[in-house]
């Protein structure tokens, strides 16, 4: 099936926290969308590969995904390599998404950057047609995905664009909830980690907060282009 925005997250998660708003806001407004997340997050201090499923499930009832699936790498050691190019580039066929987002250039959890630069990477080799990729006995169509953007995730990084999320604010914070395993849990019997803390959830709210600020709205999430908008109607000036 088509998927007009397709974001991908090296974990369960890290959409929810960048670019849950603009997935719905998208979602309300007639555009099909979905998230492909590159590994279970199995390598987290808290939870399990199962639980993380779980979770990411309810995430996409919550966001009312039109597709979520995984590309079982494994989380901490996937690399810029053919074969996890190619697999990349074979969900892109499958999907044909015209806007994808993807992770931040940089950030703390270094995965954030690899995926980043893995998706990027594999959109462009995506749109060759001499690269062949097959499913269900099938050779793919090649397809390039119209425009990439990255979300901004724990470190501050300019963006290019804010979206005001601000009507849909509480259905992000929602599909973050999903993940009880990982954020904070006075119940939890498990390690206490960074992102586990009271603290953390407060951050996100400061940083939506924040992104919203620029552009006068109560929230915001921002988002940094890979190539110069192409703007033909003028009216997108207004």
């Amino acid at each position: 099936m088509h998927v007009d925005i397709l974001a991908f997250a090296a974990h369960p998660d890290d959409a929810e926290l960048s670019c849950a708003g603009i997935l719905y806001k998208a979602k309300q407004q007639g555009f099909t969308t979905g998230i492909c997340d590159l590994t279970q997050g199995e390598l987290g201090s808290r939870g399990t590969a199962q639980i993380r499923k779980e979770e990411a499930e309810k995430a996409k009832h919550i966001l009312d995904l039109d597709i979520r699936v995984n590309a079982q790498f494994r989380d901490g050691f996937f690399y810029l390599d053919e074969p996890h190019i190619k697999k990349i580039i074979q969900i892109i066929r499958t999907y044909t998404p015209s806007i994808i987002f993807i992770n931040a250039p940089e950030d703390r959890h270094p995965d954030h950057g690899k995926a980043c630069y893995l998706v990027k990477e594999a959109a462009f080799l995506s749109g060759l047609r001499r690269i062949e990729t097959i499913t269900n006995d099938s050779v793919q169509k090649a397809h390039r995905p119209d425009k990439i953007y990255s979300y901004i995730q724990d470190k501050y990084l300019e963006p290019d664009i804010v979206v005001d999320i601000t009507d849909v604010w509480e259905i992000k914070k929602q599909a973050i909830l999903a993940y009880q395993s990982q954020f904070y849990n006075p119940h939890s019997t498990e390690p206490e980690t960074y992102i586990s803390t009271p603290h953390f959830l407060q951050a996100v709210t400061a940083r939506a907060q924040e992104m919203g600020h620029k552009i006068y709205a109560d929230y915001g999430e921002g988002l940094i282009t890979h190539q110069k908008i192409n703007v033909k109607d003028i009216e997108f000036l207004f």
